[in-house]
C-alpha cells in the first residue's frame, strides 16, 4: 500500500474483482451511499445494490455494480466481500440479496 492511499479488495463468489491502492471509495450500503478516505473509521456495513466506485491514485476511477454483501473498514483497508461484482447491472437480482430498511430492527 502506498503512503496515503486506501489498500482495497472486493470479491464475489468466483473471483476477486479487485484488489489495489485506492484514494477514495464510494459504495452502496443498505440505507445509502457510503464514502470512505484515508483516516476513516473502523466500520462494517451491509451492501445493497448499486454503483461501486474506486477512486485511483493520480486520478481516474473504476467502477463496477455489486449486489449485497459486507464492506469492512480497518486501518485503511476496505474490503468488500459481495453476491455480485460485474460491469453491467445483474439481470436478476435475488430478493434474499439485498438488505432493506424494514428488515433491519432498530
Amino acid at each position: 500500500m502506498a503512503d496515503g492511499m486506501l489498500e482495497v479488495r472486493v470479491v464475489s463468489p468466483d473471483r476477486v474483482v479487485f484488489e489495489g491502492d485506492a484514494s477514495a471509495v464510494v459504495a452502496p450500503a443498505w440505507d445509502g451511499h457510503v464514502g470512505i478516505l484515508r483516516g476513516h473509521a473502523p466500520m462494517l456495513t451491509l451492501i445493497g445494490a448499486g454503483e461501486m466506485n474506486i477512486g485511483r491514485p493520480g486520478g481516474g476511477s473504476d467502477s463496477f455494480y455489486v449486489v449485497g454483501g459486507v464492506l469492512k473498514v480497518e486501518r485503511d483497508r476496505v474490503t468488500l466481500l459481495t453476491e455480485y461484482a460485474g460491469n453491467e447491472p445483474p439481470e436478476q437480482i435475488t430478493g434474499d440479496a439485498i438488505v432493506f430498511a424494514d428488515d433491519v430492527e432498530g
